[in-house]
C-alpha cells in the first residue's frame, strides 16, 4: 500500500497515443478527482518525475509504466528512477508494470524489483484501473 491515502496525479508512459488516450477515458470512467498526464517514453517520465522543464512539480502518485518503448524502454527508465529519483519521492510514487506481452521472465522480473508495485497485462479496461487503485490507496469505493 501506498504511503497516500488518496491517489491525485497517473502518469501514463506509453509510446502509443492511442493508448494513452484510452487509458485517460477508463481512468476518468472512474469519476475520480485525479490529474492524468502522459509520457511516451522513459525518458519523458524521469523528466516529469524529476519536474525537469517544469514551472511547478506536480509528482504522480502513480505511474503506468510500458515496457517496450524507444528512447528509453520500462527497463531502462527503472534503472534510471533507481538511480536519479530521490528515496523521499520514491516512497510516494506507486509503478504498474504494464505490458501487452506475455513473457514470464518480464513478469518475474518486475514482481523482483523493489520499486514496482503491481504488473498489468495489456489490454487495460476502467475494471483494470479500478482494481489497482483500490489495491494500492486506500480510497473509499470508487
Amino acid at each position: 500500500m501506498n504511503n497516500l491515502d488518496r491517489i491525485n496525479t497517473i502518469l501514463l508512459v506509453d509510446d502509443d497515443d492511442a493508448s494513452n488516450f484510452l487509458h485517460s477515458i477508463f481512468i476518468n470512467k472512474l469519476d475520480m478527482d485525479v490529474n492524468i498526464n502522459s509520457a511516451l517514453n522513459g525518458q519523458e517520465a524521469i523528466d516529469f518525475i524529476l519536474g525537469k522543464g517544469q514551472e511547478q512539480l506536480e509528482l504522480p502518485c502513480m505511474v503506468m509504466l510500458d515496457l517496450r518503448m524507444p528512447v528509453m524502454d520500462g527497463w531502462q527508465f527503472m534503472k534510471a528512477y533507481e538511480e536519479l529519483v530521490p528515496k523521499k519521492l520514491k516512497s510516494q510514487i506507486t509503478i504498474v508494470l504494464v505490458t501487452i506481452s506475455d513473457n514470464k521472465e518480464d513478469k518475474e522480473r518486475a514482481i523482483s524489483n523493489k520499486y514496482i508495485a503491481d504488473f498489468a497485462q495489456k489490454p487495460l479496461s476502467d475494471e483494470t484501473f479500478k482494481a489497482l487503485i483500490q489495491k494500492h490507496y486506500s480510497l473509499a469505493a470508487i
